[in-house]
């Protein structure tokens, strides 16, 4: 079983001083977010669900998936939902130096516009933050407050669900993924949280 946290700690949003983790505000509103997709199955199923419950969301693509899935992508985008970078590749920023990582990111934004980044397991050096605040006004690397870990085979749909309804509060921002990896997980999850935040005053808005 991977490490994760389903809530971000004070002391980890620290360590990426200039991120987005949360949204501060008085009001019950959260901010789904989406990783991974578009998917041509999948994703539909998401769009139908925040449909039905009158909730917009942000999708974090994958530059390759917008390319091999355009009209999923313009489904997205046609539903009223915002957008925002993934990388081409899902690739660890960790794990490649500067110069590989920025230009994967970059040749995601060949295929959509978008000031929203979120870097592929939130793995992303300072070195490369500054960078593409550098090349990039106005963009705005957007971490995460509640992880749902959907895509996690070691834990049930139920836990999942269960964890996230512990965690949530206005403000903040969840990561779902609509991936094939996450579905069980998050088909089951999303209507469940949907419908608790619904029954409790909660609104949900795109980034």
């Amino acid at each position: 079983m991977a490490f994760y946290l389903t809530t971000t700690p004070w002391w980890l949003r620290l360590l990426f001083p200039g991120c987005v983790w949360d949204v501060k505000t008085n009001e019950k509103t959260v901010y789904l977010t989406f990783d991974d997709g578009p998917h041509p199955s999948i994703t539909r199923f998401v769009l139908a669900t925040l449909e039905r419950y009158n909730a917009k969301a942000s999708f974090f693509c994958i530059g390759d998936n917008v390319r091999r899935f355009p009209e999923m992508y313009k489904k997205i985008i046609e539903s009223g939902h915002t957008v925002g970078n993934h990388t081409m590749h899902h690739i660890n920023g960790w794990k490649h130096d500067d110069t590989v990582y920025l230009n994967d990111v970059y040749e995601a934004g060949d295929y959509f516009n978008s000031s929203f980044f979120r870097p592929p397991y939130g793995r992303i050096k300072h070195s490369q933050i500054k960078k593409l605040k550098a090349a990039n006004t106005g963009m705005q690397i957007v971490m995460w407050s509640v992880l749902a870990g959907d895509w996690d085979v070691t834990v049930t749909a139920q836990q999942c669900f269960k964890r996230m309804k512990k965690a949530v509060y206005p403000g903040s921002i969840i990561v779902f993924h609509d991936s094939e990896k996450a579905k069980e997980r998050m088909q089951y999850a999303l209507p469940k949280l949907l419908e608790y935040l619904t029954n409790n005053g909660y609104s949900c808005k795109a980034l």
